[in-house]
């Protein structure tokens, strides 16, 4: 009987300390949304430099990619078609300081690497 009543008062504490629960209600201008999609868009078309660190067929560019993502994780990198090769290239830097700081950087470890500011997308 002992044990029953400790467990029943067991049963009784654990649930009043799950009991506890609030409710969040946040309420947003509508023009936040249209904002936010203005800005995303216009960070699209910005131009940006971007970082070559290699090209060649699609074995050799996944390869370079693979040692890119490896030497400079914080980088996000990417292989590019540009007929008649597979081009790796890495960054997107929106100031032309900032990427050749990292261009530098990248250099050492991969000397053919080249700084690049791509065309606008006609997209």
């Amino acid at each position: 009987m002992k044990i029953v009543s400790t467990l029943l008062v067991f049963a009784c504490f654990s649930q009043f300390s799950y009991a506890q629960s609030a409710n969040v209600d946040i309420q947003q201008d509508p023009k936040i949304d249209q904002l936010l999609e203005i800005y995303k868009s216009s960070l699209s078309n910005n131009e940006y430099y971007r970082i070559q660190v290699g090209f060649g067929n699609y074995a050799k560019a996944q390869k370079i990619k693979a040692n890119v993502e490896e030497d400079f994780p914080e980088l996000a990198s990417k292989i590019d078609f540009d007929s008649p090769t597979y081009r790796v290239r890495v960054g997107r830097f929106t100031s032309r300081l900032d990427a050749e700081r990292k261009f530098n950087e990248v250099r050492t470890k991969y000397p053919d690497a080249m700084l690049l500011k791509p065309k606008k997308s006609t997209k």
